[in-house]
């Protein structure tokens, strides 16, 4: 498919680049005159009858126009593209709870892109680094749970007795000292152990504290954020067509397919671009898919990226996507 000569090679990226910008089948007359080379109309109708039986663009209808295919895009993508670094203004993500930063890197995304910004929040993990008790009221109890990412849970304990500050203290200084960095299993096998040498009250504070730590912990989280479905309304190639729309708002809906997809970009390093119905986990030709993997202190543990038209700037998105993922990277690894 690289076997097209410099002619047709810069007839197509021209093509390409004029139909992302304007939407609109690209007649010759507007090929001449953005290629900015001398060629005849019955030349150019040559060249763009070759990248038509290639497979490479398309009549839309009766029109003289042509418009790119998914292969076309992805020829553009591979070998044309050239992402120039420094047009886009770096935003910033300040360090906070991991599923804030998921939360506002979702919003981000979709905000610069003007399409679906999507992470898959990293998976949470049922160790906890530290616990803490704060009394509400008689027998109300606020436990914080703390995991070693720093993501910060609550939790309202209502419990038989009523416990003064000094014994709150000792339990979550006995749980901290002797769990901290355990999963919470461990830490419930364990206490179950060393109940005989510890006072009841405390005893059974602490084993009530453990079970809702659990709960906390190991709750069925959100896998997937999505932010901007609605910008999609505004895109032509969806708002003129509702089928395709409602697939597309489907596919949010269900997350399973959009986890699949993100979780296989993980395997590679830095950005890749899925154009059309080129995955097989989401085949839809309308759409494609930037993403990227980001990490927590060196190692990969969740993947990020913008869903929008086949007709995008790629060489925005794939600045948008890198530029985020770096982003999210530093504000999780923020000690």
């Amino acid at each position: 498919m690289t076997m097209l000569d410099d002619r047709a090679k810069l007839l197509l990226k021209a093509l390409v680049e004029r139909y992302i910008a304007d939407g609109q089948p690209v007649g010759s007359r507007t090929l001449s005159r953005a290629t900015g080379i001398e060629l005849s109309p019955a030349t150019i109708r040559n060249v763009m009858s070759d990248l038509e039986e290639l497979g490479l663009i398309a009549s839309p209808h009766t029109s003289a126009g042509r418009i790119p295919t998914a292969l076309g895009y992805r020829l553009f993508v591979d070998t044309m593209l050239t992402a120039e670094r420094g047009q886009l203004q770096t935003p910033t993500l300040a360090p906070d709870q991991p599923q804030k930063v998921i939360a506002n890197a979702a919003h981000l995304l979709s905000d610069l892109s003007q399409f679906v910004g999507v992470v898959i929040a990293p998976k949470r993990s049922s160790v906890f680094r530290h616990i803490e008790f704060l009394r509400l009221s008689d027998r109300r109890l606020l436990v914080i749970i703390v995991s070693p990412e720093g993501d910060v849970q609550n939790r309202v304990l209502f419990t038989e007795a009523d416990y003064t500050p000094s014994q709150l203290v000792e339990a979550s200084n006995y749980l901290n000292q002797h769990f901290a960095g355990m999963a919470i299993e461990q830490v419930r096998e364990k206490l179950l152990a060393e109940v005989e040498s510890l006072r009841g009250e405390i005893a059974t504070l602490m084993q009530a504290a453990v079970q809702v730590s659990t709960e906390a912990l190991t709750q069925v989280q959100d896998d997937v954020v999505i932010s901007g479905e609605r910008n999609l309304l505004s895109v032509s190639d969806f708002s003129s067509d509702m089928g395709n729309l409602r697939r597309a708002f489907d596919l949010f809906e269900q997350k399973a397919q959009l986890v699949r997809l993100l979780d296989s970009s993980a395997q590679a390093e830095g950005v890749r671009i899925y154009i059309g119905g080129e995955s097989k986990i989401v085949s839809m030709e309308e759409l494609s898919v930037v993403s990227a993997p980001y990490e927590v202190d060196g190692h990969i543990v969740g993947t990020l990226g913008v869903i929008g038209p086949t007709r995008m700037a790629y060489d925005r998105m794939i600045q948008i996507v890198d530029i985020t993922s770096k982003l999210v990277s530093n504000a999780l690894s923020h000690k």
